[in-house]
């Protein structure tokens, strides 16, 4: 038997590492570093293998750890029904409206009366599940499956659902079942996603999938991999415990019992205050670190909730407050390939028009090459579309039992555009790790002009003071440039026509375009926008060749002998100044009718000591700025921007939902800064 020296500590540090998960896994706030926990754990581990009888089944920790598969999933009866709740199907404010107005006439309330209080809470978009605990101990988790009978997935939820307590804190009523949402974040369905596609395996089609498939594996581990969430928001069976005369006080409690409960909830009184928690969440939908489909309203009483009871088995006192559906089905009509202002091609599924997200999508991106092809989309395929905020509509899954006979073949970008520009008939590349198809033609396509042409200006480029954003638009769209060498075609009254450009503003643009013409020659290489090419690698570039032409002749072999360029880079250089329209712009800007530009080419370029010069990054996630701004600006002060993460890495810029990256940052101790760092460093700069 345990001594009870034995037994007070493993009590001890079942309670300890319980309050560790808590602030780890519900309030997202680690108290300890990893190595101290699994010290704490390591020893209970010791502790119970000395002492089986120890080893308490209900609410050691040491029993997340492992776990059988089974072979099937028992089924649960529930001594509550799980009923489901009533769906406003009018997604404006008379939805809330409604629901007030029916409340207040079954509960004989006339106008002169006070104002009815609801808790008014989200509506997760997950799995229903319902968990039973004993004497302040988890016995049973089961899903909601018709509402009256589930099945029995505690091994899951035990093994999975860290958040799950398995020991309630100050309760230990003889039966209490709390019922709640089981979810997966957005960033953890992101990144789980990206670890199934590094290792070539099935992606997840939504967040709500990926909550009902992974409670419901038979392997515990298979389960444990979702990354799943959980958000209690209701009861079951109570027996022995003293319930609060609320609704918002039973939230109260089980947030007191360390049951996770969802911050974004309210106490409001009357319509008025429903239309507003409805208006804020609808404003806040897209921050939240979760999917849900509307809100929901509750009468906040309990006593006012008997009285109303219920009807068709559904609570008269609930009702489920939708906002637009963000995913819907329709069917792709065709595959067309739109070119972007840095000549990346993605294809794009033109479909039969669906309202969803709020407005009618006839367009939905595929992203590029290997999305659609993993997703397998097809012409003549129904597709789930979805649509959030104002992010652009994308298929996120095929329906392949609805695949027509007739429909497309697999979808191959090279072979569809005979490997060129629809735009401007250049030849497309796809660089080796690039999940990118690109066009060549960047001082010619028309598609490209607009950033080819800021690009060219630029401060580290050519230099043209007063050629901004806006101008460009104007030229552009006015059809009066289309390439760089038209910028040195302008003339006073062209330019003194232009919006917001008086004679002397269009005087102070020639001069400084005249003063362009003879750059150093590494500025010009910069500005031609040659991909991989930052001002760095002009720089390299200019003092290896010395002349213009000299690196304009030369192969992939003689590009590798410079520092720092590696066969990637040699690639985009050669497939640049292969392409003939991006030659016959190069010509038009050094003829001396035409453009009058004049590199100084046989000038030894002066070694400027950049700030990050040797420094090397690499990003990952979601920027609040365009990715390729973010490795412009960082190459302009020296550094090198890669693609993966090795030992040779001096920093990860991470974004939100960074994923594999990050993780490889962190197990190589790679310095992790984010955005606002990232700010801050160019700003010091």
């Amino acid at each position: 038997m345990a001594s009870n020296e034995a037994a007070r500590r493993a009590a001890q540090l079942r309670k300890q590492i319980a309050d560790y998960d808590y602030w780890y896994y519900v309030k997202d706030s680690p108290h300890v570093p990893d190595a101290e926990y699994d010290k704490l754990f390591q020893e209970l581990q010791a502790l119970e293998e000395q002492h089986p009888e120890l080893r308490n089944i209900h609410d050691s920790p040491t029993q997340r750890v492992g776990g059988k598969p089974l072979d099937i999933f028992p089924q649960v009866a529930h001594t509550v029904s799980m009923l489901s709740i009533r769906t406003e199907t009018d997604i404006s404010d008379q939805g809330a409206i409604a629901f007030d107005t029916r409340v207040r006439k079954e509960l004989g309330l006339n106008e002169n009366d006070l104002m009815v209080e609801y808790s008014c809470e989200l509506k997760f978009d997950g799995l229903a599940i319902n968990l039973r605990y004993e004497q302040g101990e988890l016995r049973r988790a089961s899903t909601r499956g018709d509402g009256t009978v589930g099945e029995d997935v505690t091994q899951n939820v035990k093994h999975a659902i860290h958040q799950i307590p398995l020991t309630l804190t100050g309760c230990d009523a003889p039966v209490l079942e709390v019922r709640g949402e089981i979810y997966m974040s957005r960033k953890d369905f992101a990144s789980y996603n990206e670890k199934q596609r590094a290792q070539g395996l099935p992606t997840l089609v939504n967040p709500r999938n990926g909550a009902a498939g992974g409670i419901r594996q038979l392997d515990p581990a298979l389960a444990r991999k979702r990354l799943l969430s959980f958000f209690a928001y209701g009861l079951g069976d109570i027996q022995g415990w003293d319930k609060p005369a609320t609704h918002s006080g039973v939230l109260d409690a089980l947030d007191k019992m360390r049951i996770p409960v969802c911050d974004e909830r309210a106490v409001v009184k009357g319509a008025q205050g429903l239309v507003e928690f409805h208006r804020r969440i609808a404003a806040l939908r897209d921050q939240l670190p979760f999917d849900i489909d509307g809100v929901v309203y509750k009468v906040n009483s309990i006593e006012l909730q008997e009285r109303l009871g219920f009807v068709s088995r559904e609570p008269r006192w609930a009702v489920a407050h939708k906002f637009p559906a963000e995913e819907q089905i329709t069917v792709v009509r065709d595959i067309d390939i739109q070119v972007g202002r840095t000549g990346k091609l993605t294809p794009v599924a033109k479909l039969e028009p669906v309202f969803v997200g709020g407005t009618t999508v006839s367009n939905a991106t595929l992203h590029n090459e290997d999305e659609t092809r993993r997703k397998d989309v097809r012409i003549g395929d129904t597709v789930i579309v979805r649509r959030a905020g104002d992010v652009i509509p994308e298929v996120v899954g095929v329906v392949l039992d609805k695949r027509p006979a007739d429909a497309g073949k697999p979808f191959d970008l090279f072979h569809l555009m005979h490997g060129k520009c629809p735009v401007c008939g250049s030849a497309i590349v796809r660089e080796e790790g690039e999940a990118n198809w690109r066009c060549t033609g960047g001082l010619f396509c028309p598609a490209q002009r607009k950033q080819a042409l800021l690009h060219f200006a630029s401060r580290r480029a050519m230099d043209i003071e007063g050629l901004g954003d806006k101008l460009v638009e104007q030229l552009v769209d006015g059809d009066i440039v289309s390439t760089p060498a038209g910028l040195y075609k302008l003339d006073l009254a062209t330019l003194a026509n232009l919006e917001r450009m008086g004679e002397k503003s269009a005087q102070n643009l020639l001069q400084a375009i005249a003063r362009s013409k003879q750059p150093t020659l590494a500025r010009f290489i910069y500005s031609l926008g040659i991909r991989n090419v930052g001002e760095a690698t002009a720089k390299d570039l200019a003092r290896h060749f010395g002349k213009l032409t000299n690196l304009m002749h030369a192969d992939e072999t003689q590009l590798q002998r410079v520092p720092d360029v590696g066969p990637v880079v040699a690639q985009s250089i050669v497939a640049f100044f292969g392409e003939k329209h991006n030659v016959d712009v190069i010509k038009d800007l050094l003829d001396e009718q035409r453009g009058g530009v004049r590199p100084k080419e046989s000038e030894a370029e002066p070694v400027e000591e950049l700030p990050l010069a040797g420094k090397t990054f690499v990003l990952t996630g979601t920027l609040g700025i365009p990715r390729e701004e973010a490795k412009e600006k960082l190459e302009a002060l020296g550094a090198k921007v890669a693609g993966s993460v090795s030992k040779k890495t001096d920093y990860v810029i991470a974004g939100a939902e960074a994923g594999s990256k990050l993780d490889k940052a962190r197990e190589l101790n790679v310095p992790v800064i984010d955005e606002q760092q990232l700010l801050d460093l160019l700003r010091a700069r």
